[in-house]
């Protein structure tokens, strides 16, 4: 059974309220509020809004798990998955579109992130208030900012130069709109200055929420991509908060034979219906319909084959690139993930996919992805396995790359071997390039949200590949949506669009 948590409360948190005041439509008169707010209840009930943002689910809301979202804007925009469009008809075009960098000002993917981005900092914005207008316990005051920081990284990280604001009381059309490096530093500083007061604790009510080490790592993700946001990198700071991390006691979960696992190593209860604790370090709680979803594999299997499998149609739609998947060694358990070929329910996955939208791909073409093999399903709409949104994995690739990129490339072998070997390679026979830390941060991460940022800043996302040339450089950032231009005329569009 899951672990309840705030994430739990936050996707129920208004309708229990709404029933509590109908027991007796006075009760929330009889306080204060902030006296409510002061109370550790209330103080959660605030933050379960904010986290009621996080989780993925329809109309694009949430970091993953349902369609046309933050997910699929930066996953789709990589080398790492597509959908294409089928021959038979199925599927949108705005997926291909992503993976060949066509996305437009008035793309749905682009527009749905943003709104439910925006939608994130109002919430974050309102519980900072709430909570600091009624001198509420630091450590949930300091959790709010946290979560606050964490959807402007989003945001600069997908749209550049973005509208900035930290309290409610401005409507849209008056938002100015900040410098990418502005809003850097206000998330460094308020990481810098909140983090150390969140709660040490794992697990138990802070699975799913940002206790310190969660507010850590992303700010080692903030410095990680440092140069890419402001031009100035930051690898020795983004080292030090890894080495930070390392005392909160995280570890690789174990990648031995796990004959009780449909994919046959333990590796893979990374990806499962409770997340194992001593490598997870901040988690999206899923339950399927009840609190957000997760439709990663569902979304990826053919009809008959998942029916064979689950008792349910797959919807035979997210393959994985041939180059990307090529890449993979045999040895690497990682690669049981994969499907190809014949499959049970009669179909056989191609490795080739031969057209995304004209006139799009057959129905069987494209290797499929189980990394989310699904857990605790009972209808098609999805599984409820939870989202590692950071994992312990990432922390020893950053320290890795950061050691690489500080010219200690002998001092980065045994984070990147650790990651190797988990997974059934051999260590590295020599020490390790940029290129050896940016492939295995595709080996190890694909389908987790952090490809398109690994191909910034490492310079392979303007590249050509099979189905498109090489893209210009602006396509680095996504349009500000066309209904943001016109909600807010002192925005300024990002170049090229």
């Amino acid at each position: 059974m899951k672990i309840k948590n705030i994430v739990l409360i936050g996707g129920l948190s208004l309708l229990s309220f709404a029933s509590c005041t109908d027991l007796d439509e006075n009760v929330y008169d009889k306080y204060q509020t902030d006296t409510f707010y002061n109370s550790p209840e209330g103080a959660n009930i605030a933050l379960a809004a904010v986290y009621a943002q996080v989780g993925g689910n329809w109309d694009g809301v949430g970091y993953a798990g349902a369609d046309n979202g933050w997910y699929d804007l930066n996953a789709m925009s990589s080398d790492e998955q597509v959908i294409p469009h089928r021959n038979t008809g199925d599927w949108q075009l705005d997926f291909a579109q992503q993976y060949k960098h066509e996305w437009l000002p008035s793309s749905l993917m682009v527009n749905n992130t943003w709104k439910w981005l925006y939608k994130s900092v109002f919430s974050a914005n309102l519980a900072v208030e709430q909570l600091e207008k009624a001198k509420a316990d630091p450590s949930k005051i300091a959790e709010a900012k946290v979560l606050r920081a964490f959807f402007y990284y989003l945001l600069i990280d997908d749209y550049g130069n973005v509208p900035f604001y930290t309290s409610n009381n401005i409507t849209v059309d008056k938002i100015p709109q900040a410098d990418r490096k502005v809003v850097y530093d206000f998330i460094v500083k308020e990481l810098n200055d909140n983090v150390e007061l969140l709660s040490g604790t794992k697990g138990g009510e802070y699975y799913g929420r940002f206790n310190k080490w969660a507010g850590y790592m992303l700010l080692a993700k903030v410095y990680l991509n440092a140069g890419v946001y402001t031009g100035t990198p930051k690898w020795n700071e983004c080292l030090a908060v890894c080495n930070k991390l390392n005392e909160g006691g995280f570890s690789l979960h174990s990648g031995s034979a796990n004959a009780s696992s449909p994919l046959g190593n333990k590796y893979f209860e990374l990806f499962g219906d409770v997340l194992p604790e001593d490598e997870t370090i901040l988690a999206i709680y899923t339950t399927v319909d009840v609190v957000s979803r997760n439709i990663f594999t569902v979304r990826s299997m053919a009809g008959s084959n998942a029916f064979t499998l689950f008792g349910y149609n797959g919807w035979n739609g997210t393959v994985i690139p041939k180059d990307f998947y090529l890449k993979y060694d045999n040895a690497d358990i990682r690669k049981k993930q994969f499907l190809v070929g014949e499959q049970p329910g009669g179909v056989n996955y191609t490795i080739e996919i031969g057209s995304l939208d004209n006139p799009g791909a057959p129905a069987q073409s494209g290797v499929r992805n189980t990394k989310f093999y699904p857990a605790g399903v009972t209808t098609g709409g999805g599984a409820s396995n939870d989202f590692p949104i950071f994992r312990y994995a990432d922390v020893l690739l950053m320290t890795a790359e950061c050691h690489v990129r500080l010219g200690n490339a002998a001092t980065a072998k045994p984070f990147i071997d650790a990651v190797r070997q988990r997974a059934g390679l051999n260590a590295l026979a020599a020490n390790p390039t940029l290129t050896d830390i940016y492939n295995e941060r595709g080996f190890e991460l694909n389908w987790e949200g952090h490809r398109r940022q690994d191909m910034i800043r490492f310079d392979t996302f303007l590249l050509p590949n099979e189905f498109r040339g090489a893209s210009q450089p602006f396509r680095k950032l996504f349009p500000i949506p066309t209904p943001a231009l016109n909600a807010n005329p002192g925005l300024k569009q990002n170049p090229g669009y």
